[in-house]
């Protein structure tokens, strides 16, 4: 969505990105020789690499629905959906927007390094373009206010995290630490600082206490999430979106946390029955052949795997065996 946020995160104040190289990152090496993502050491494995909880969960189906709820998440901030509001064209291009979003998140989790650094500078360069207005004060403000990106991406990593735990994929708490921070080079690449990022669930948590204060539903809220629940779509593609879309996005919108729900102003289902959905869905989901799914474009996995080899192969369920792996003292 937008860029916005309100209230620093856990740590120092989130400042904007340094003007210096890459950050090493999880499953970060060297960049690559060229556009293959071939160099002398080897395949380059990208920021994140085969050995990342990121690396082994992205690939996983319920990533779409994870991804609504962040929509859903990010529009309660009045700042940050008059961004999007005010910038882009989604009510027209929704599907587009979408796949852009998907395209992104892909190339930064599966792409080599130089791959992920021209995405991630393409995004920085627009945002700097931006600005918005203030729905409560009706002042000017940059849409790459570090506030306002911190913001979008603790609701994009919480959204992922818990939609994918919540739908039968298992991590241990050390995983789930180890999956925020990783995600911090996700954060450096839209221009935050990631000493100001959340490093853990209770740090992430923390920043979710500070900032809900700030949080409203109002009109530009209300009117996504009118969106969110009927896109527009060709007439004739009517019968389709609403028996296969509208259970979706609406289990997405009841995935999200209860105040969240008081803010939209809507009745909160019932947590275990959303819970039993989300796993019925993603059980039904991840049945669909994983070649099949990754040809999808624009088909990074397969990319991925083409490049790094088989043993690259996404799966969450190879994290069960790799705990002990994982969880070692030390984050990236």
């Amino acid at each position: 969505m937008g860029n916005t946020a309100t209230g620093p995160g856990p740590g120092p104040r989130p400042g904007r990105e340094p003007e210096q190289g890459p950050e090493q990152g999880p499953g970060h090496g060297p960049g690559p020789a060229s556009g293959t993502g071939s160099g002398p050491d080897g395949p380059d494995p990208g920021l994140y690499g085969p050995a990342s909880v990121t690396w082994q969960c992205h690939g996983d189906p319920m990533m779409w629905i994870a991804g609504i709820r962040a929509l859903y998440l990010q529009a309660l901030h009045p700042r940050a959906v008059r961004g999007v509001m005010e910038n882009s064209d989604f009510r027209r291009d929704a599907w587009g927007r979408l796949m852009r979003t998907a395209d992104f998140v892909g190339t930064l989790t599966y792409g080599t390094t130089e791959a992920a650094e021209r995405a991630g500078g393409r995004v920085r360069a627009i945002h700097r373009r931006l600005s918005a207005t203030d729905p409560a004060t009706g002042r000017t403000f940059p849409v790459d206010d570090p506030e306002l990106l911190l913001w979008i991406h603790c609701a994009q990593i919480d959204s992922f995290l818990h939609v994918l735990r919540r739908s039968g994929i298992v991590l241990t708490p050390a995983q789930a630490d180890r999956y925020v921070d990783e995600n911090r080079v996700n954060a450096r690449l839209v221009g935050l600082d990631p000493a100001g990022v959340p490093a853990d669930t209770a740090q992430l948590a923390a920043y979710f206490d500070t900032v809900r204060p700030e949080l409203a539903a109002g009109p530009d809220a209300l009117a996504v999430d009118d969106f969110l629940r009927g896109p527009p779509v060709h007439p004739l593609l009517v019968p389709g979106r609403n028996l296969l879309w509208r259970p979706l996005a609406g289990l997405a919108y009841g995935s999200l946390p209860g105040w969240a729900h008081q803010l939209y102003g809507r009745p909160a289902p019932s947590p275990r029955g959303v819970t039993r959905r989300l796993r019925l869905t993603g059980r039904v989901l991840r049945s669909i052949p994983a070649g099949l799914r990754w040809k999808l474009p624009p088909g990074h996995i397969l990319k991925a795997m083409r490049r790094m080899g088989p043993a690259s192969r996404p799966s969450p369920y190879t994290l069960r065996t790799s705990a002990a792996i994982l969880d070692r003292p030390g984050r990236a």
